[in-house]
């Protein structure tokens, strides 16, 4: 009967995204710079994987590019996307949603290279939801971006009666394509 008790108190967290264990989503430290996704990641990217049987943890290898969930580059390390310093890239959970939100680190944003498209970006004081053609190209490539779905929680499509929302995510999207433009 206890080892019955124990088995139950340990899984009763597991899964939970308020609190207790998760899954040990099996994930990768890239040890030279690789190519995911259409982006050229520096060494020691953590890449990380939908959950699979028999894969937890860290891996010693690389995984399949279409189980990909998350890419977050090392500590103090960013690549350029449309013009802002990106830490941390993460694949929409919903499977109907086809895009990822994009971390930028704002903070190594020069002033001179600053547009009105990170200055909007960065007014909503959070990360921006990409909605795209093709989920195996995570670049800043505006003929594969359709869409930006939300900027931080406080600016979301989904609320549609909002106009101020949705003039706001608007004007993002028209920035984001004056910036694809020129490069």
């Amino acid at each position: 009967m206890i080892g019955y008790f124990l088995l139950l108190n340990g899984l009763r967290g597991m899964g939970n995204p308020t609190g207790g264990r998760g899954p040990d989503y099996p994930y990768f430290i890239t040890t030279e710079p690789v190519i995911v996704k259409k982006i050229v990641l520096p060494k020691g990217t953590k890449l990380t994987y939908e959950e699979q049987l028999f894969k937890k943890g860290q891996q010693d290898r690389i995984m399949n590019e279409k189980k990909l969930t998350n890419i977050e580059l090392p500590k103090g390390k960013t690549i350029d996307w449309g013009g802002v310093p990106v830490y941390m890239i993460i694949k929409f959970f919903n499977p109907e949603m086809k895009g990822f939100s994009v971390y930028a680190d704002f903070s190594q944003l020069n002033d001179g290279k600053k547009t009105k498209f990170s200055e909007i970006w960065e007014s909503c004081g959070g990360d921006l939801g990409v909605l795209v053609k093709n989920q195996n190209d995570w670049t800043f490539d505006t003929k594969n971006i359709v869409d930006i779905s939300d900027c931080s929680v406080n600016f979301q499509r989904y609320f549609k009666e909002d106009a101020q929302q949705q003039l706001l995510l608007d004007n993002l999207y028209i920035e984001l394509k004056k910036v694809g433009q020129t490069r």
